[in-house]
């Protein structure tokens, strides 16, 4: 490829994210899974609208859910907003720390665990998800590798 093909193709990619706004995560959504034997793990998310996307999430194992959490990003002044509803846990805000065409991150320094949660697309299909920060005094992640899914697979 040529210097101005490259250079034309990179304008071209940098022209289809969004400056600003929801849409700029627009990427996030669909239906993503995560299964091993012991769990199953499943995020869906609606499609960026009214400057909102809602998400939902679930764990299952041994047949029986273990874990839930409805999640709302907004829009917020020229950032993002990460509004989480964890089962059995109170509610918390975390705020856009960096927004890319293929990843985000949030962060609330002031919550428990975790501080972080990020986003990363890694194809098409593939997808990994993470939450991290500091526990009992040691810096902690932990990773979400997901796949797209069928949404409302009924099985």
């Amino acid at each position: 490829m040529t210097t101005i093909a490259l250079v034309l193709a990179a304008a071209a990619a940098v022209a289809e994210v969004p400056a600003s706004g929801i849409e700029r995560i627009g990427w996030l959504a669909g239906c993503w899974e995560s299964a091993d034997a012991a769990r199953g793990v499943e995020e869906s998310w609606m499609a960026p609208r009214g400057g909102t996307m809602l998400g939902a999430g679930r764990t299952v194992r041994g047949g029986k859910l273990v874990e839930y959490e409805l999640v709302l990003v907004r829009e917020q002044g020229d950032g993002l907003a990460y509004e989480a509803h964890p089962s059995g846990q109170p509610s918390a805000v975390f705020l856009s720390k960096e927004i890319g065409a293929d990843r985000v991150v949030f962060e609330n320094l002031e919550h428990d665990f975790p501080q972080r949660v990020g986003y990363r697309r890694d194809g098409a299909d593939t997808l990994t998800a993470w939450i991290e920060g500091t526990r009992d005094g040691k810096t902690k992640r932990i990773d979400f590798p997901y796949k797209r899914a069928a949404c409302g697979d009924a099985r």
